[in-house]
């Protein structure tokens, strides 16, 4: 590869003017900024973000100076702001910038209807990181992939090299522990989600290390979520060589003076090593005047290998700001949603699907009521992944009961998980006895089954699907049902539920995930070596938040940490408000298998009750459940009226 000014793009961050002012003048090649609607810094819009003027004259700003524009529309969008956002794409498609980020794929598909020409490129919260998810975006003009945090250059090249699309890599600036657009922790803790620009970052609190099953304190309270900020000033050379393109620097809420010293340092070494790598080295001086400007304490994350923790604030001395602190999550009872319209939609279905990760839990699924189960992609140790020969089992004692089965992919699906899973497809379609479908965790997932077998694919909630729009988007790409986001309150999934073309299915019981996170949270702090003692994985750990919450940690074959909730999700009492609700799921891939059998039961009998127009609440019943269900029941974001919208 022969390096010229042009092989690689300096991109910086802009909240203000005169940030904007500075990133140019200290000769950023691109500016990324957001305007006051529809970005992921929506919690500083009174002081930062660009007005629709101000945006305008921003694109004929950087273009008169020879720099790119790119304008951020990467959070997720809600049914009552379809329209707002038609009317600001077209507006945007008219003032030309030089592409917008996106994560929901309802903006793909209002893009594609419009006729609108605007270059697009995935935000890093669509979570793009295999191959087979680019085939699809490719199709809706996708030109560019901010890709995941977790990928390593050694992946990110071969990706480079197989994809053929522009890379965006972070190479500094804030980082977030858990893979991107896969943390509802604020969501529906506050009602505030990550995933719609206001984040209150509870990854940012102090957590003691406890052993769940016991209380035992294994680990002082320390900040244990809170990454330190990303640098590659180090390791520009390797960034170049990998095949980034666009060097990503974070901080949309940085003044000015801070944002010109940043992309000036990153100019000056850029430019220094595509002038003679051979003879490149690092301005120690420069580096001097990063480091002690720095806000956090310096990573590379997973750029270079997986972190430790020696990549992790875990003092916390260094973090700048505190947005929130731990709360009590909400309980059972909640007077916002028994004050909620029932959804408006002609149903006659009332399909209940329970997610089980044992053999044991599926006979007591099936033996119960369910009409369906879903089986564990992701199985939490010390459980083992499903074999083939019991998936054929599986099917046989659900077929046998006229219950349908489906089998679950991983919710994170990198190269190592791509090539498993091609082969354990074709396995799968050679069945005599096949499943009734798939059910896949992203895009790329979606591509292998389509490409593998030729079973029904449902949607997994880690697509995050929040509107009727994105529902379209998938429909269209061969969805027959897809789960809604768990960070809606009630009255936004009615609007979507009324207003899907798509099937959707809600989680109205069971444990579920704040985040998702490639690290061995424990092994930071505890001693573990993979061929001393692999059975300190098997162990449930847990984290304690000030509030008292208890934070289970659930580690899955791949080595990912999946932090729970502390209180698991029960809408029992108001199942008669989810009329039209396609499928009704329990997750229940963490109880123990009589537990699975009980919740089922409970659930299959208020349902029939309803359906028989007969009072569905069986106290007694409920009561009993409570009392052995392995953690407390709230109603989790529905205490909102709404998840806060990304208008203003």
């Amino acid at each position: 590869m022969i390096l010229n000014r042009k092989s690689v793009e300096l991109l910086a961050p802009a909240g203000t003017w005169d940030a904007l002012e500075a990133a140019v003048e200290a000769g950023a090649d691109a500016v990324y900024l957001g305007g006051k609607r529809f970005n992921m810094r929506m919690h500083r819009n009174k002081d930062t973000n660009f007005d629709d003027e101000m945006l305008k004259k921003a694109v004929e700003y950087t273009h008169a100076h020879g720099v790119s524009l790119y304008i951020t529309l990467n959070n997720l969008i809600s049914v009552e702001e379809i329209e707002p956002l038609k009317e600001y794409l077209a507006y945007l498609n008219e003032i030309k910038p030089d592409a917008i980020l996106v994560q929901d794929f309802a903006v793909l598909e209002i893009v594609k209807e419009m006729g609108l020409d605007i270059p697009l490129h995935t935000s890093v919260m669509m979570n793009t990181h295999n191959e087979h998810a680019i085939k699809k975006l490719k199709e809706y003009g996708i030109t560019r992939i901010v890709v995941g945090r977790e990928m390593t250059l050694s992946e990110l090249s071969l990706f480079k090299e197989r994809t053929g699309l522009e890379i965006e890599y972070f190479m500094h600036g804030d980082m977030c522990i858990s893979e991107s657009g896969q943390c509802i922790h604020s969501g529906v803790l506050f009602g505030q989600s990550g995933n719609r620009g206001r984040c209150l970052k509870p990854c940012r609190w102090p957590y003691k290390l406890i052993d769940e099953d016991t209380n035992e304190v294994l680990d002082e309270e320390k900040y244990r979520l809170a990454l330190k900020d990303m640098c590659m000033y180090r390791n520009i050379p390797e960034l170049i060589q990998a095949g980034v393109f666009s060097f990503k620097i974070e901080g949309r809420m940085r003044p000015a003076d801070f944002v010109r010293r940043i992309v000036a340092t990153y100019r000056k070494a850029i430019d220094a090593y595509i002038e003679d790598p051979l003879s490149f080295k690092v301005n120690e001086d420069d580096w001097k005047d990063l480091y002690e400007n720095r806000a956090r304490d310096f990573t590379t994350t997973f750029a270079l290998g997986q972190p430790t923790a020696q990549d992790i604030g875990m003092d916390g001395t260094r973090e700048p700001r505190f947005f929130s602190n731990a709360v009590e999550e909400p309980g059972f009872q909640d007077d916002i949603l028994n004050a909620e319209r029932p959804i408006n939609k002609e149903n006659t279905s009332r399909r209940l699907s329970v997610q089980v990760s044992d053999m044991a839990s599926l006979k007591e699924a099936c033996a119960n009521g369910a009409d369906a189960v879903y089986l564990s992609g992701e199985v939490f140790r010390p459980k083992r992944p499903w074999s083939l020969k019991e998936i054929k089992e599986a099917i046989s004692i659900a077929h046998s009961q006229k219950v349908q089965l489906f089998v679950m992919t991983p919710r994170t699906t990198m190269r190592r998980e791509c090539g498993e899973l091609e082969q354990f497809l074709t396995a799968l379609n050679s069945f005599a006895d096949r499943p009734d479908g798939i059910l896949v965790s992203n895009l790329g997932a979606l591509k292998l089954v389509q490409d593998n077998t030729g079973l029904p694919v449902q949607a997994d909630f880690s697509f995050n699907l929040f509107n009727h729009m994105s529902a379209r988007f998938m429909k269209k790409n061969g969805i027959t049902m897809a789960t809604a986001s768990l960070e809606m309150s009630f009255e936004q999934l009615r609007n979507l539920v009324e207003a899907s073309e798509l099937p959707i299915e809600v989680i109205i019981h069971g444990s579920y995930e704040s985040m998702i996170c490639d690290h061995n949270l424990p092994a930071m702090v505890l001693p573990y070596n993979h061929l001393a003692n692999p059975e300190f994985n098997d162990r449930h750990y847990a984290m304690l938040d000030r509030a008292n919450q208890v934070h289970p940690l659930r580690m899955d074959q791949f080595g990912r940490d999946h932090v729970l909730f502390a209180k698991d999700l029960c809408y029992y009492s108001y199942l008669d408000k989810y009329n039209g609700v396609a499928s009704f799921r329990i997750e229940a891939k963490d109880y123990a298998p009589e537990f699975v059998g009980q919740v089922t039961k409970l659930y299959r009998n208020a349902l029939d009750k309803l359906a028989n127009g007969e009072k569905f609440v069986d106290e007694k019943a409920f009561a009993d459940m409570q009392e052995k269900s392995p953690r407390q029941l709230g109603v989790g974001v529905y205490r909102f009226r709404q998840s806060q919208d990304a208008l203003k």
